[in-house]
């Protein structure tokens, strides 16, 4: 199958790009930044089927030159994910990229015949109805309030009402929060995960230093990507939204231990009275978990990596590509 990833050289999409090349899928990545050279060497053994095209998916032009060259599948991941300070200072671009670019590549879709679309939405489109309720479906009322969340909510309903207007297949999926390889601050993502500001602490020798445990279901990109390849491959998915998550919470504040645990004589730890935190968890108090009961019951897909199992694996991969990404 021939797939290709908008958003693709971003941490989440050259995590599903690594998994839908390990099942034979031939793949173009489009986005601002080039491919990180460690990835470069990583997908190596792929060159034959892994495509890169750097450019702006505000540029139409461009985009429908992309799409018209043939795809069978086209995963929408390209986002800024914005934080107080550029929401304030250029809503513009926020909103060029994370929404109205979406109906210029679901027009050039159509145009080629795409038979399946992926839009990455994400768990902050539930707002602030994720610290009312429990479980989160995706049946849950939305109440957005950021402009990443307020995009993202409006993506899937634009996504839903085209896909029943053309009678074609655009999915969107809720993406809770995730972390993992290739993890990195840059110009669409102003604040890294938790577990990646962790892992920062330990490289530079200084401890990690948490509000509070920081507890939610995070969930490990490897595990991301092996869901959105279920939904690029299957013939007939029954529903056009689906949550993706571990569906277990656990704290950030325990991820760092088992981390710790693993490297001697670093600290992750709770601030102590007044002590600024080193760490920041993104919100200042913990949302529900995504219910996954959908994802489970169509496909039988549960994530396979829990706390430790991520703790350890992310592990490995930070110190094989140290200073690379």
């Amino acid at each position: 199958m021939r797939s290709l990833l908008f958003g693709g050289t971003g941490f989440v999409g050259l995590n599903i790009a690594a998994a839908l090349l390990a099942r034979g899928h031939t793949v173009t990545l489009f986005d601002r930044a080039g491919l990180p050279a460690a990835a470069e060497r990583d997908f190596a053994r792929h060159a034959g089927r892994l495509t890169t095209i750097r450019g702006d998916i505000t540029n139409r032009e461009l985009v429908e030159q992309v799409i018209a060259a043939g795809h069978e599948a086209i995963i929408l991941g390209a986002a800024i994910t914005a934080g107080p300070e550029r929401e304030a200072a250029d809503p513009e671009t926020i909103l060029r990229v994370n929404l109205l670019a979406q109906i210029p590549v679901l027009k050039a879709a159509r145009r080629s015949g795409v038979a399946r679309i992926i839009n990455l939405s994400s768990a902050a489109a539930y707002g602030t109805s994720a610290f009312r309720n429990l479980p989160l479906d995706e049946e849950t009322a939305c109440d957005p309030v950021t402009l990443y969340a307020i995009t993202k909510f409006a993506s899937e309903k634009i996504a839903a009402r085209m896909a029943a207007l053309w009678e074609c297949v655009i999915i969107s999926v809720r993406l809770s929060a995730v972390f993992g390889p290739w993890e990195r601050i840059n110009d669409a993502r102003d604040t890294p995960s938790p577990q990646v500001q962790i892992l920062a602490a330990m490289q530079e020798g200084r401890e990690a230093v948490l509000l509070r445990p920081g507890v939610r279901d995070w969930i490990y990109a490897l595990d991301v990507a092996e869901a959105i390849t279920v939904l690029v491959e299957t013939a007939k998915p029954k529903h056009r939204l689906y949550n993706i998550s571990t569906g277990v919470e656990w704290a950030a504040l325990k991820w760092g231990q088992a981390l710790a645990a693993l490297h001697p004589g670093f600290i992750c730890r709770l601030a102590d009275g007044d002590e600024a935190p080193t760490v920041d968890l993104h919100s200042p108090t913990d949302r529900a978990p995504l219910s996954i009961a959908r994802l489970e019951q169509e496909f039988g897909w549960r994530a396979r990596f829990g706390c430790a199992e991520s703790a350890a694996d992310l592990s490995r991969w930070w110190t094989a590509h140290r200073g690379e990404t």
